[in-house]
């Protein structure tokens, strides 16, 4: 039976990092001072931790260094660029009023000498892990020109003991919750653009039903429940349609749905299996996957319908596109021979690039930034997540133990 929201805690997915960029920025990272006997986080740390697994960072050893600035007036730059510091950060937290914690952050230029950003935070004690995701996108964001990442979650599928559960986490595998959990299958999970809810399939009535559910209040709609088949949701970019396919007719075809289940439209009219829907960012076409040329390969058609247009030539397949948030490429499943793996397509030129190194990769889904992209891949006989950046450089892969962990989707950047 479903859970009616965020429940229960499971185990944190384990990231292993591979690669990096091959000019990584030296940052020390100063531990945050805190009160003497405080059993917080240490904030410093999750900060390291995020800023390495972008692969653009060298975080550095900052245990032979004597003092512990946390203040940017406090740095003796002389001291930092010793280590080779292109940059410090320094920063504490301290106890307010009504249960408050006041986390106070600076970023400094050790070459030049000078305070890049300050910034202040008015928290509750549940809020410092987030807050330590969004220094981190403030400190990435500062040094590499790129949009944040970190303050985001991430939703899975895992199936454990013959019993699949719909987990969100957040970006670094931290905070796992279940959603819902169920005997039968749940998959093609899909986050609504302002991150408040997942619309998801469920086979708890012994057919594919759509559901949107809330995770603040873990109420939910069941958003198609028609005959035949009812799968693979996509929110348009502003939140208030979804596209999905239904088999009511005959073969599987796209339609688009209002957010409360009403203005059921149909999109596509062919005799091919159309599936796989994906908006374009301007929300003006449907990206889909259809066999209707012999072969899976991506399609794109007016989100209003309308004859559709091929968009991917290599390969032997391609299948389950998404777009980056920028519009400008198309992340895919790409089959050649017995191999499907994660490409990459440049919507502008064309070109296509081979972006993993598994034999049984699925499911891509983009960061927020568009900078990686997380997907589903096997790893000793089980499902795993496994990301990649989007210039083939870092690699990372995601395990929780005892389980099978698939279908990822990336969601939007917290508040």
């Amino acid at each position: 039976m479903p859970a009616m929201a965020s429940t229960s805690a499971h185990a944190a997915l384990e990231i292993e990092i591979s690669g990096g960029s091959a000019q990584q920025i030296p940052i020390a990272i100063v531990p945050f001072g805190q009160a003497a006997g405080s059993t917080q986080e240490k904030i410093g740390d999750i900060i390291a931790a995020d800023l390495r697994r972008s692969g653009l960072f060298r975080i550095l050893e900052t245990g032979g260094v004597a003092s512990r600035p946390t203040e940017v007036s406090q740095v003796k730059y002389a001291e930092w660029a010793v280590l080779q510091a292109q940059a410090i950060t320094v920063g504490n937290v301290t106890a307010l009023p009504g249960n408050r914690l006041k986390v106070m952050f600076g970023l400094a230029d050790v070459l030049k000498q000078n305070q890049l950003v300050s910034m202040e935070y008015n928290i509750a004690p549940g809020q410092l892990r987030l807050t330590a995701h969004k220094i981190a996108d403030v400190i990435y964001q500062k040094l590499t020109g790129e949009g944040p990442i970190f303050a985001s979650r991430i939703a899975y599928i895992n199936k454990s003991k013959n019993r699949f559960s719909l987990q969100v986490a957040d970006a670094d595998g931290m905070n796992a919750q279940t959603v819902v959990s169920s005997s039968e299958p749940i998959i093609s999970p899909a986050w609504s653009p302002d991150g408040s809810k997942i619309a998801y399939v469920s086979f708890e009535k012994k057919k594919p039903i759509i559901f949107v559910q809330s995770l603040t209040t873990g109420q939910r709609l069941t958003l198609a429940n028609f005959k035949g088949n009812n799968s693979a949701p996509a929110w348009s970019p502003d939140g208030t349609k979804l596209a999905i396919v239904l088999s009511h007719s005959a073969n599987s075809q796209l339609y688009t749905i209002n957010a409360d289940g009403t203005g059921l439209k149909q999109v596509t009219k062919s005799n091919a299996i159309d599936t796989e829907p994906v908006w374009s960012p301007d929300a003006k076409w449907i990206y889909f996957t259809s066999d209707r040329g012999g072969n899976p390969q991506v399609y794109k058609v007016s989100a209003f319908g309308g004859d559709a247009q091929r968009v991917t030539f290599q390969g032997d397949h391609n299948l389950s596109p998404r777009f980056a948030p920028d519009g400008k490429s198309l992340a895919m499943v790409r089959k050649d021979g017995a191999k499907y793996s994660i490409a990459l397509q440049d919507l502008v030129n064309g070109q296509v690039r081979l972006l993993s190194e598994g034999n049984q990769d699925e499911s891509p889904s983009f960061a927020p930034n568009g900078r990686v992209i997380l997907y589903a891949t096997r790893v000793g006989g089980r499902g795993a997540l496994a990301a990649v950046s989007s210039d083939g450089r870092v690699k990372q892969r995601l395990s929780e133990s005892g389980g099978d962990v698939r279908e990822p989707s990336w969601g939007p950047l917290l508040n």
